[in-house]
């Protein structure tokens, strides 16, 4: 008798498991929802295009995600599903990679993404940290934080980032930590539903290159930490600093309308093409 099959393995590529994600990573949690949330939707992995750049987030499309995948130059996720999409507006386009490679050599392309209002569902895997690489000094790593590159701890502030993407004008903007894996679920869906730049920050534990520095040695110390410093947006609002301080603001940020980067590009082409065809068959 044939061992039963879960419902999700078509959405894995079974070949390279299990998986190389550290104990205790976040990783594995975020392509657990991203996959459910891919399935809940009824999406076909054969007309998405999953993206990454370097770093360990970015293996959860590339490889283990059963779909065409670009797997791409540090800092430049955005800026290839950018042209992806761009060429093939019918496909569902999904970066997913970390805070080194989206907030931090890639900062420039996230910002104009947002304000372009590009159709990209970008999930930003937030550890803190440069995990894969050796433990630097990342633009979202606490103020105080002792790195391999801030040996006498990190002086500088932490980047907001998704309060950024929202000031940016993306379309859906949402902020969620691996504890809150039905939120994120819901969120993740919500965000590839949304016409226009939907970005969601996920914030995810690293017990190997950042829990060890702050004191946090297994995935369960970051998620009871997760809990406890968790605070609902509706909650958040109106709050000073003082009070926000070492609060994780969840839930969602943003969620509009506006006119989207690609659609109007076509829109405006079109134009172009009809008026050249016109003003040609005018002159014959």
């Amino acid at each position: 008798m044939s061992e039963p099959r879960h419902r999700l393995m078509d959405f894995v590529r079974e070949e390279i498991m299990p998986h190389r994600f550290c104990s205790g990573c976040g990783c594995g949690t975020v392509l657990n929802a991203f996959t459910n949330a891919v399935e809940g939707l009824g999406l076909d992995s054969a007309e998405m295009v999953c993206v990454s750049g370097i770093g360990c987030s970015s293996w959860i499309p590339s490889p283990y995600f059963r779909a065409d995948t670009l797997h791409t130059t540090h800092g430049r996720p955005i800026a290839f599903a950018t042209g992806v999409k761009i060429l093939r507006p019918d496909l569902t386009v999904v970066v997913i990679a970390g805070d080194g490679d989206v907030a931090g050599i890639g900062g420039n392309h996230l910002i104009h993404a947002a304000r372009r209002n590009i159709d990209l569902s970008v999930f930003m895997v937030n550890n803190m940290i440069y995990g894969m690489t050796g433990g630097q000094v990342a633009p979202t790593t606490p103020a105080g934080v002792v790195t391999t590159t801030t040996p006498h701890s990190n002086v500088e502030p932490p980047f907001r980032v998704a309060d950024l993407v929202v000031a940016a004008g993306a379309s859906y903007v949402a902020r969620w930590t691996t504890y809150h894996v039905f939120p994120l679920l819901e969120s993740m869906q919500n965000a590839i539903k949304r016409k226009g730049f939907s970005f969601i920050e996920i914030m995810s534990q690293c017990p190997e290159n950042y829990g060890r520095r702050i004191g946090l040695r297994t995935g369960i110390d970051f998620l009871k930490q997760f809990k406890e410093q968790a605070l609902r947006v509706e909650k958040a609002n109106g709050m000073s600093e003082e009070e926000l301080k070492d609060r994780i603001v969840i839930g969602k940020l943003c969620d509009k309308e506006r006119p989207e980067y690609v659609s109007e590009l076509h829109r405006i082409t079109r134009e172009q093409v009809d008026k050249l065809k016109k003003e040609m068959g005018g002159a014959a």
